[in-house]
C-alpha cells in the first residue's frame, strides 16, 4: 500500500486562508443546469501552457475538445474526463486543466463532453466514456490512458474496473468521486474544513444522476469492480476534503486484490482539485509534475517513462 503524504508549502497555507475567505463570501455555483455557466466560468480560470493547440472534435459520436502539445508522441493519447457531480462542467471548461496535462505527459488529449444529468441521468455518462476510450484506437491511437477529476476522475475509475470497454494503460484521477452512496469517513471528518463539497451538495448530484440506483453499481462505483485486472493508477487528493475516504478506500481495495500499484498522493491543507488553482498554489504544479511523469511512464511518451 503506497500513500505518500506531501507538507504544506507555508505560502500555500497563506493563500489557502485567502482562498477560503473568498470562497465564504462567494455563492458557490448551484450543482443543477442553471448552474453550468458560473461553474464553467470559474473552470476556465486555469490557464493553459504555451505550446498546446485546442481543437473541436468527436469520438464515436462524443464531442469534445483536444488538447494537444507540440511535442506530443503519434499514437499516444489521454481521455479526459471532466468533474462537475455529472449535472455541471464541461469539455470547453477544462482546456486549461487538461492542457497542464497533456503539456506534462506530451501526448495528445481528448476532453470529453459526456452527457449530463438531469437531462441524460444514469448511465449516460458512463456509456459515452466508454464509447470516447473504445473510439481512440479508430483514431489511430493504440496506447490510451485515462485522467480526470472529481466525478470524471470516478467515472474514469468506474469505466476502468467494469471491464467493459478497452483496456487503458494507466489512469491518473485528482478528487475522484468513487462512492455514489456518500459512506467515507471523510463525508463527516471533513466536512468543517471543505469550502467546495458537501454531503448535502453531493447528495444533490446522486438525486440527479443516479436516484434510485445501486450504489454497488460497478458502473458507477469502482470500488465493485474487478480491480485486479487494473492498470497502474495514480490518485492525487487533498486532506481537507469530504472525499478523501473515497480514494483511501479504494487504495486499500486494490492493494488486497493485487493489482499493479495504486498510488495515492495526500496533500495536507489542499482542498478538491486543488492542481486546477496552478497559479495560486505550489502545490499545483508539483502534483501536475507528478502526474504528467506517471502518465509518460504508462504512456512510453518521453523522458523519464
Amino acid at each position: 500500500m503506497t500513500v505518500t503524504r506531501h507538507d504544506e508549502h507555508l505560502a500555500d497555507r497563506a493563500a489557502m486562508v485567502a482562498m477560503r475567505g473568498f470562497m465564504a463570501l462567494s455563492a458557490a455555483p448551484s450543482i443543477a443546469p442553471e448552474g453550468r455557466p458560473g461553474y464553467d466560468e470559474l473552470m476556465a480560470k486555469t490557464p493553459a501552457p504555451e505550446g498546446v493547440e485546442w481543437a473541436a472534435g468527436q469520438i464515436d459520436g462524443v464531442p469534445g475538445w483536444w488538447c494537444v502539445p507540440s511535442g506530443s508522441v503519434p499514437g499516444k493519447a489521454i481521455l479526459y474526463l471532466h468533474g462537475g457531480c455529472y449535472v455541471i462542467g464541461s469539455a470547453t471548461a477544462y482546456r486549461g486543466l487538461a492542457s497542464q496535462i497533456a503539456f506534462r505527459a506530451n501526448a495528445a488529449t481528448f476532453v470529453a463532453d459526456y452527457r449530463l444529468a438531469p437531462e441524460h441521468p444514469f448511465p449516460a455518462a458512463f456509456d459515452d466514456a466508454c464509447r470516447a476510450l473504445d473510439g481512440m484506437q479508430a483514431e489511430g491511437f493504440d496506447t490510451v490512458a485515462v485522467a480526470g477529476d472529481s466525478a470524471g476522475g470516478g467515472l474514469g475509475l468506474a469505466v476502468l474496473a467494469s471491464g467493459a470497454t478497452t483496456r487503458a494503460v494507466g489512469a491518473a484521477v485528482l478528487s475522484p468521486w468513487i462512492d455514489l452512496s456518500l459512506s467515507g469517513a471523510t463525508m463527516e471528518s471533513r466536512a468543517a474544513v471543505d469550502p467546495i463539497l458537501s454531503r448535502a451538495a453531493l447528495q444533490q448530484a446522486v438525486d440527479q444522476y443516479f436516484s434510485g440506483g445501486d450504489p454497488s453499481d460497478r458502473r458507477t462505483n469502482a470500488m465493485a469492480g474487478e480491480l485486479a485486472n487494473l492498470p497502474p493508477i495514480r490518485i492525487d487528493v487533498g486532506d481537507d476534503e469530504v472525499l478523501l475516504d473515497d480514494t483511501l478506500r479504494f487504495q486499500a481495495l486494490a492493494d488486497a486484490a493485487h493489482q499493479p500499484p495504486c498510488d495515492v498522493h495526500v496533500w495536507k491543507g489542499m482542498i478538491h482539485v486543488f492542481p486546477a488553482n496552478i497559479g495560486m498554489l505550489k502545490a499545483a504544479p508539483e502534483a501536475l509534475d507528478g502526474v504528467g511523469a506517471f502518465l509518460r511512464g504508462v504512456l512510453g511518451t518521453g523522458k523519464g517513462s
